[in-house]
C-alpha cells in the first residue's frame, strides 16, 4: 500500500463514519427519514395502542379456552411487532398492547375474529359455485366469493372452521426426480376428522370431476387445493408449494386462523410509554460515557492499535443504529442495554488480535509481519467464538417466541458487525498507519514474558467454590419457595397481578406519576409498579402484584386522601402474566436446541467432544450462578430476565472458545516431553490478558448503565455484571481444568 492510498483509506473511513453518523442523527431528507428517531420503539419507551376484548355470551368461558385464545392472539399480534403483548384481564377479557401503533381501528379488523378461517366447498348442495376466478376489487385476477359468509354458513358450504384444525406444519419430500417438493401437513381434531372426511368425499366425487376445497382467511383465499382422495384418517397434505417459506406461511395462517371464543371490542386507547424519555436519555448517556471510557482504556493499553480500534468501534456503533432502522427492528429498553453491552463485547475481537500481535513482536518479528501473523492467528478464535454465538441467535430466531426473537435479531446484528469492524476496518486502519510511518514497536507494545500460572493445581478449590455457590443458590430458592411461595422474585410478566386504573382530576405527566404517586403505591403494595398514562385523558394505569381486599381498600383511601379521587373513578382488574407458559416453554426449548447445535459445532471444529462438553458445563455454571444471585438478592425477574440469561449464554461460550482455541493450537506443537497439564496452564496464562481486558471493558459498559440507568435497567445491569464476573471466572478457572479431567478420565482412542 502506498502512502497516497493509505491517506485515501483513512479519509474514506472518516467520511463514512461522519456520513453514517449524520444519517443516524438527521436522516436522509428534510423530514429526517432514516434517522435514529424513526426507529420503532417498544411499549416501555414509546407506548402504543391498548385494546380490550370481552367474550361474547352470558356463560363464563373456561380457563382452557381463554388460555388458548390468548396464545393464538399472541401469535397474530407478532405480525405488528415482536414486542406486542397479550394477557387475560379478569375472567372474560383479553387485553392486547401493540407498540408503535396509534390508530386502534387500523388493526381491529384483523384481531379477535371468531372462526375467521374457513374451509369452503367449491359448490353447494345444488351444484352452484361458491367461488370462482374473477377480477377482484383491487384490480387483480384471483378467486372471489359469489356469496357472503353468512350465506355460505346457511347452506352448509363452510365444511370446517379454524378450530377444527389441531395442527398445521410445513414439510418437504423428494419427488421421483430427486427434487424437493414442499407441502403443508394438516392434522384435524376428532370432530374435524369427521367433517373433513365428509367434505373430501363430496369433493372427490369418486375421482370424476374432483372439486377444490378453498381455505379462506380474514377475507382472502390463502389456498385453493384440489381434493385428490377421500381423507378419513384426520390428516391431509397440501402440495406442491412454491417453496418452504410459502409452505410455512400457509401453515402458520392455518394454525392461528381459528379462535375458540367470540370476542367483541370493549374499548381501546392509546397508552403512553411505561418508562418515558428519561429512560432513553439516561441509557444513551450511560452508553456514551461507557464507550468513552472503553476507548480511552484501549488507547492507553494498546497505543496506536487502540486508536485503530476506536475508529472501528465508532463505525460499529453508528452502523448498528443505521441497520436497526434499516431492518425495521423494534427497540425496547433491554434492547438498548443489549446494544450498549455489545459495544463492550465488540472489543473482544480487537483484544484477541492485539494480544497476538504483541506476542509476535516479542518473538522478534517485524511490526508488519507481526500484524499479518497476529490477524491470521486470531482469526480462528474470533470466528469460532462468534459463530457459536451466531448459531444460538439463529436458533432463537427460528424457535423462540416473539420478544426473544427481537433480542436474537439485535444479537445477530451485533455479532456480524463486530466481526466486520475488527477483521476488516481495524485491519485497514492499522495497515494505513503503518504505511504512513508508524512502524516503531513502541507504538504497538511488546508482550512481556509471563510466568505460567499453575491454574490446574487449584482446580479442586475452583470446582468446590462453584458448586458451593450454586448449591447455596438452590438452598435460598428452596427457602424462598417455602416462605413466599416463589423461588424467585417473579414480576408481573411471569405471575400476573392487578391493574388499577385511576381517572385523576387533572392530567399527570409520566414524571409526576413516577415521583409523586408511585412511591405511595409501592408502600401499600410492597412490590414494584409498572405505569402507563392514557393519551387524551387523565387516566393512569398502575400494574402491580396481585392485591388482596385490604390492599385494594388501602389504595382507594390513599387516592382519595391525596388526590381527591373516589368511587368508580378507580377500577381494579386481575391480569394474567404476559409471559405465558407456552412462551416460557418455547424459550427453554430454543435455548436447549441452541446449546445442542453449539455443541455439535464445537465438536466438529475441535475434533474433541470434551471441548464441547466443558463449554456447555461452563455456560450452565454461569447461568446457575446468576440464577443464585437473583434468588439471594431478590432482583425482580421480568422480561429482562430472559434477555439477561441469553446474553450470558452468548458471552460465556465466546470467552471459553478463545481459551480452547489456544489449547488446540498448543497441542499441535507439543512434543512427547510436554505434559498436557502444562499445555493447559500455558494456554490459560497466554489468554489471561484477553480474559481480563474483555471482561473489564464489558463490565465498564454495564456498570455505566447501572449507575445512570432507571430502576428497570438496573434490574437488567446488576445480574449482567455478576454474569460477566462469573463468565471470566469459569473461563479461566473452570473450563481448562474440566477439559483436562475429562481428557485424563476418558482419553481419546489411539488408532493402530
Amino acid at each position: 500500500m502506498k502512502k497516497s492510498k493509505a491517506i485515501i483509506v483513512l479519509l474514506v473511513l472518516i467520511l463514512a463514519l461522519a456520513g453514517v453518523s449524520y444519517i443516524d442523527l438527521f436522516g436522509v431528507d428534510a423530514q429526517g427519514s432514516g434517522s435514529a428517531s424513526d426507529i420503532k420503539l417498544g411499549l416501555d419507551l414509546a407506548g402504543g395502542v391498548s385494546i380490550t376484548y370481552q367474550v361474547v355470551g352470558d356463560e363464563e368461558p373456561s380457563a382452557t379456552d381463554m388460555s388458548d385464545t390468548v396464545a393464538k392472539l399472541q401469535k397474530r399480534v407478532y405480525n405488528y411487532s415482536t414486542e406486542a403483548i397479550v394477557y387475560q384481564e379478569g375472567t372474560d377479557r383479553i387485553n392486547i398492547e401493540i407498540p408503535g401503533v396509534s390508530d386502534a381501528n387500523a388493526i381491529l379488523q384483523e384481531l379477535g375474529k371468531p372462526g375467521s378461517l374457513y374451509f369452503i366447498a367449491e359448490t353447494d348442495a345444488e351444484g352452484n359455485k361458491n367461488y370462482s376466478l374473477q377480477y377482484l376489487a383491487d384490480g387483480s385476477y384471483g378467486y372471489g366469493l359469489n356469496k357472503t359468509i353468512e350465506e355460505l354458513e346457511a347452506d352448509g358450504s363452510i365444511v370446517l372452521v379454524g378450530t377444527d384444525i389441531k395442527d398445521a406444519q410445513a414439510g418437504s419430500k423428494q419427488d421421483q426426480l430427486g427434487n424437493a417438493e414442499f407441502m403443508v401437513l394438516l392434522t384435524m381434531t376428532e370432530e374435524g376428522r369427521e367433517k373433513f372426511a365428509e367434505a373430501t368425499r363430496k369433493a372427490y366425487n369418486g375421482g370424476q370431476n374432483s372439486e377444490t376445497l378453498a381455505i379462506y382467511y380474514d377475507g382472502t383465499f390463502v389456498s385453493v387445493p384440489t381434493v385428490n382422495a377421500v381423507l378419513t384418517d384426520g390428516t391431509a397434505v397440501i402440495s406442491p408449494m412454491e417453496n418452504y417459506a410459502t409452505a410455512e406461511n400457509l401453515a402458520s395462517t392455518i394454525r392461528i386462523g381459528g379462535l375458540k371464543l367470540e370476542l367483541e371490542e370493549l374499548h381501546s386507547k392509546v397508552v403512553g410509554a411505561q418508562l418515558g424519555v428519561e429512560a432513553i436519555e439516561t441509557s444513551l448517556k450511560a452508553g456514551a460515557i461507557g464507550f468513552l471510557i472503553v476507548v480511552i482504556f484501549m488507547i492507553a493499553v494498546y497505543y496506536i492499535a487502540g486508536v485503530a480500534s476506536a475508529i472501528g468501534l465508532s463505525l460499529y456503533v453508528v452502523l448498528v443504529v443505521l441497520l436497526i432502522r434499516g431492518f425495521d427492528m423494534t427497540l425496547t429498553l433491554s434492547g438498548i442495554a443489549g446494544i450498549i453491552l455489545s459495544i463492550g463485547m465488540a472489543v473482544d475481537a480487537n483484544v484477541i488480535i492485539f494480544a497476538r500481535i504483541r506476542e509476535e513482536l516479542a518473538a522478534g518479528l517485524s511490526v508488519r509481519t507481526a500484524m499479518k501473523t497476529g490477524f491470521d492467528k486470531a482469526l480462528s478464535a474470533i470466528v469460532d467464538g462468534n459463530i457459536t454465538t451466531l448459531i444460538a441467535a439463529g436458533v432463537l430466531l427460528l424457535l423462540a417466541p416473539g420478544s426473544v426473537k427481537g433480542f436474537a435479531q439485535t444479537l445477530a446484528l451485533g455479532i456480524v458487525l463486530s466481526m466486520f469492524t475488527a477483521l476488516v476496518i481495524t485491519k485497514m486502519v492499522m495497515n494505513a498507519f503503518y504505511v504512513l510511518g508508524i512502524r516503531d514497536k513502541k507504538w504497538y507494545g511488546v508482550s512481556k514474558q509471563r510466568k505460567t500460572i499453575n491454574f490446574l493445581s487449584k482446580k479442586g478449590i475452583f470446582f468446590g467454590v462453584s458448586l458451593a455457590v450454586i448449591a447455596a443458590g438452590f438452598i435460598v430458592m428452596g427457602v424462598n419457595k417455602a416462605t413466599t411461595g416463589d423461588m424467585l422474585n417473579f414480576s408481573l410478566e411471569f405471575k400476573g397481578g392487578t391493574a388499577v386504573t385511576v381517572n385523576f382530576n387533572d392530567h399527570k405527566t409520566l414524571e409526576q406519576v413516577n415521583s409523586e404517586i408511585v412511591p405511595l403505591v409501592e408502600e401499600i403494595t410492597g412490590s414494584a409498579v409498572q405505569i402507563q398514562t392514557v393519551q387524551d385523558s387523565n387516566e393512569v394505569i398502575f400494574k402491580t402484584s396481585t392485591l388482596n381486599i385490604e390492599q385494594r381498600e388501602a389504595l382507594d383511601e390513599m387516592f382519595a386522601e391525596n388526590f381527591n379521587v373516589y368511587g368508580d373513578r378507580i377500577t381494579s382488574e386481575t391480569i394474567s402474566s404476559t409471559i405465558s407458559d407456552e412462551m416460557s416453554r418455547d424459550t427453554i426449548i430454543a435455548v436447549v436446541v441452541a446449546i445442542v447445535f453449539m455443541l455439535i459445532y464445537i465438536r466438529i471444529r475441535f475434533s474433541d467432544i470434551r471441548f464441547g462438553v466443558s463449554s456447555v458445563v461452563a455456560l450452565l455454571h454461569d447461568v446457575l450462578v446468576v440464577l443464585a444471585f437473583y434468588a439471594v438478592a431478590r432482583v425482580s425477574v421480568g422480561n429482562t430476565f430472559i434477555a439477561c440469561m441469553l446474553t450470558i449464554v452468548g458471552y460465556s461460550i465466546n470467552a471459553t472458545i478463545v481459551i480452547f482455541d489456544r489449547v488446540r493450537e498448543n497441542m499441535h506443537v507439543m512434543t512427547k516431553k510436554d505434559d498436557l497439564k502444562d499445555v493447559v496452564n500455558k494456554s490459560i496464562t497466554q489468554t489471561l490478558s484477553r480474559s481480563i481486558f474483555t471482561s473489564l471493558t464489558t463490565f465498564i459498559m454495564v456498570a455505566a448503565l447501572y449507575v445512570l440507568g432507571v430502576t428497570s435497567i438496573r434490574d437488567f445491569a446488576l445480574p449482567l455484571m455478576v454474569g460477566i464476573v462469573a463468565g471470566a471466572y469459569s473461563s479461566v478457572c473452570i473450563t481448562g481444568g474440566l477439559w483436562y479431567v475429562l481428557r485424563v478420565k476418558f482419553p481419546p482412542k489411539v488408532s493402530k
